[in-house]
């Protein structure tokens, strides 16, 4: 088959690679019809995170119809339509059960192989997935299928964003980074009730988007963030921020717009080997940090009802879509944020 693979820094390559097989009695094997890239993705593209084996089947994202199965398998048919979280995982174990799918002991993250063992990812024809019965979704009716690409990842990754900020009607947000992860956690901010929420970015086209899901543009490079929300609160500081960068100086943003008492909540990838604050300034704010992987298996079941609902427009954040086999040229767009791109969906032709 054909997929794209991880060849060096800033070097993906469409090419011929095996077939994925049944290797356990519980995988399936998926024929993908939609697929995307993620900004977690330009971690590994940029080697951020090392290890990765050269070869490696790149990406988390994907849906497709399933077309083999592992005699274990109880709940999926061949021919089913579904869409996966981004890591496996079993349904059963300890975090499995306290909703921390995303920690499953017997998990894989797609896209990640080192040293030969790992799971290839579903930038690709076909995709083998692990733990097939509790990992995949079936795409229900009145969710399209790229819905249902948005469910495997950044829809849920923003709700849980929002979810861990603590959100109530009388608060005062912010979200910094207007990518695909932060308009999410817009939505979910709003799903979850909040009424004023600032969101940072210096893109203009993604704060216009921004500004249409309901939110008060701020462009960084305009203002001095700082300040301005300490104006914007008459020097208190907002109430929750939803961090979706994973820089250090949005970090150090976010803990200084913050008002004591306050809790951010990061679900941006962070590679820095220790925090840009000091536990003498977190006491000294009474501040609540939450950071991790979103556990998407756990969310996706939530979330379904309101991406039937219809009440937003999800798919609005797709700037791109593009054959498969252009993959190589789609990452050079999405890294440099190209054409006004946001989210790139890659299709297999």
């Amino acid at each position: 088959m054909k997929a794209l693979t991880f060849c060096g820094k800033e070097n993906i390559e469409f090419q011929e690679v095996s077939d994925p097989k049944i290797i356990n009695a519980k995988d399936a094997i998926v024929k993908v019809k939609l697929t995307a890239i993620c900004g977690s993705d330009l971690h590994v593209y940029h080697q951020r995170e090392t290890g990765l084996d050269h070869g490696t089947v790149m990406g988390h994202e994907f849906v497709g119809e399933v077309v083999e199965i592992g005699k274990d398998i109880k709940h999926l048919s061949v021919g089913d339509i579904v869409t996966s979280p981004f890591t496996t995982n079993c349904g059963e174990c300890f975090f499995c059960n306290k909703g921390l799918t995303a920690r499953c002991l017997s998990g894989s993250l797609y896209g990640w192989v080192e040293n030969g063992e790992g799971l290839h990812g579903g930038q690709a024809e076909y995709v083998r997935v692990a733990l097939a019965d509790s990992t995949l979704v079936k795409i229900p009716e009145g969710i399209t299928l790229t819905e249902g690409l948005l469910l495997g990842d950044i829809l849920c990754t923003g709700y849980f964003c929002a979810d861990m900020a603590q959100i109530s009607p009388d608060g005062v947000y912010v979200v910094l980074g207007c990518g695909p992860v932060g308009l999410m956690a817009i939505l979910g901010a709003k799903e979850l009730g909040a009424q004023k929420i600032y969101a940072v970015d210096s893109v203009p086209q993604r704060l216009e988007h921004a500004k249409r899901f309901g939110a008060i543009p701020v462009n960084y490079q305009e203002q001095d963030i700082v300040a301005f929300i300490r104006e914007q609160t008459k020097g208190i500081g907002v109430d929750a921020v939803l961090e979706v960068v994973g820089s250090t100086q949005a970090e150090r943003t976010a803990i200084d717009i913050v008002r004591p008492g306050g809790v951010v909540s990061v679900v941006g990838v962070h590679t820095a080997n220790s925090f840009s604050f000091s536990p003498v300034k977190a006491y000294d704010k009474n501040l609540t940090y939450k950071i991790g992987r979103c556990s998407v298996r756990h969310y996706i079941d939530k979330l379904i009802p309101v991406v039937q609902s219809k009440k937003y427009d999800f798919e609005s954040v797709i700037s791109h879509t593009m054959p498969l086999s252009q993959g190589k040229k789609a990452y050079n767009i999405f890294d440099k944020k190209c054409d006004n791109c946001t989210k790139i969906i890659l299709q297999n032709e």
